[in-house]
């Protein structure tokens, strides 16, 4: 037993000998991959789908990490993601115009082992977890008619003169459960003076995330003249929400066929996998 606990501390004090600690911090840009249909952009004349991902945009990371010898290391990276916007629809009628987008802002952790190919070209794979964050939706809405089943606009229905419509805008954030991932990463390390380095990488992420519940943070509708002169401030309002929205939602795997909850509404799995490029600086820590 002894010698066991000797030869365990001698390995520790090997590693911890020739071990480097390190910090490095990043940012980078990423595209879609693994991409699904979000939404539709509607002309008169042609529906066109729209695809994406909501891992696509810029990515800042902090990472540290540990190299117990010349090849083998673990690191531990906590990042942010600045998504880009995705159509979710978009409409171009001439009495409607509709647009809505939707992106991430998410945290993330990605524990990884690193591999040192040689002292200049490096591997690192690991687990991509989601800590946090939403996806926002942003949505403008300009409608001239109030009642499509009868043609009745807007300027009808309020008693306005010709050309008034309704201008809605309002932001609705959407939560996911904890997803697990992949992340994978080759990198081109270029040493300076001293213990820095700075680093180039090709990055893959792949990871979905399925949706928790919704919640309408922002919410409001005014009738506005031709001129642009609001006529009505404020029909509708978070606290006063139209037919046919509820301030918050949750997403369930089923549901029944005669569900008049409209607050229940059937889980999605949505994609945050991207390809990247990351640049950055690295300090490694003189060894002991």
């Amino acid at each position: 037993m002894k010698k066991n606990l000797l030869l365990l501390f001698a390995f520790c004090t090997i590693n911890l000998t020739f071990g480097q600690y390190y910090v490095s911090s990043s940012i980078g840009q990423a595209i879609g991959s693994a991409e699904v249909k979000f939404g539709e952009v509607i002309t008169v004349s042609e529906s066109e789908s729209s695809y994406g991902s909501y891992g696509e945009g810029t990515n800042f990371q902090i990472r540290t990490g540990y190299f117990f010898n010349d090849t083998f290391g673990v690191d531990f990276g906590f990042g942010y993601l600045h998504g880009a916007d995705q159509t979710i629809q978009k409409v171009s009628f001439p009495s409607r115009e509709l647009n809505a987008i939707a992106r991430a802002r998410a945290f993330g952790f990605t524990p990884s082992v690193v591999y040192k190919f040689t002292n200049k070209i490096y591997g690192r794979f690991g687990a991509l977890i989601k800590l946090g964050g939403k996806t926002e939706a942003v949505v403008y809405d300009k409608n001239y008619i109030a009642d499509e089943a009868s043609g009745t606009t807007i300027s009808q229905a309020f008693g306005l003169p010709a050309g008034a419509f309704t201008e809605t805008n309002y932001i609705e954030d959407y939560h996911g459960k904890l997803p697990l991932g992949f992340v994978g990463a080759f990198g081109f390390k270029h040493q300076m003076k001293n213990n820095l380095s700075l680093f180039l990488e090709a990055e893959y992420m792949g990871v979905s995330v399925k949706r928790k519940d919704s919640e309408i943070k922002k919410f409001n509708t005014d009738v506005v003249l031709a001129s642009g002169t609001v006529a009505v401030s404020g029909l509708y309002s978070l606290d006063n929400l139209p037919p046919g929205y509820v301030k918050n939602s949750i997403y369930v795997d089923k549901l029944s066929n005669t569900n008049t909850d409209p607050s229940k509404k059937l889980a999605e799995r949505v994609p945050y996998s991207s390809f990247g490029i990351n640049f950055g600086i690295t300090y490694t820590f003189s060894k002991k």
